[in-house]
């Protein structure tokens, strides 16, 4: 099991991270943290599914013991956000995971996307 957690304040100050981005690129956008059951991006698929508007949805999928990040986007975002943009959103993240820094990793990741999905 992993180790690597938010801190209340780390949690906090994502929320806020996710509601800025939110508002610039009009998706909600969702952080899962944790072991993800099976194949990665199976999971991270599902976990997608299952919120309440999937089309206009941003899901980060964070398996820190498997080194995995997925990002899940809906068929309204996916026409705003590029699998090359999603890429570089995973790069930015995974730079900062790499020197231990999830919660700065996410928020680099969040802001990114809100930023490349806007209108």
């Amino acid at each position: 099991m992993s180790t690597v957690s938010l801190s209340a304040a780390e949690q906090a100050a994502l929320d806020v991270t996710i509601r800025n981005a939110e508002q610039l690129c009009r998706a909600e956008i969702s952080v899962f943290v944790g072991s993800a059951n099976g194949n990665p991006r199976d999971f991270a698929t599902s976990l997608h599914n299952t919120l309440v508007l999937p089309a206009r949805s941003i899901l980060i999928m964070v398996d820190p013991d498997r080194r995995v990040v997925e990002i899940v986007t809906g068929g309204h975002t996916r026409e705003r956000l590029t699998d090359e943009e999603s890429a570089q959103a995973v790069a930015a993240m995974t730079e900062r995971f790499a020197a231990g820094e999830l919660a700065e990793g996410l928020t680099r990741g969040i802001e990114l996307l809100g930023e490349l999905a806007k209108d």
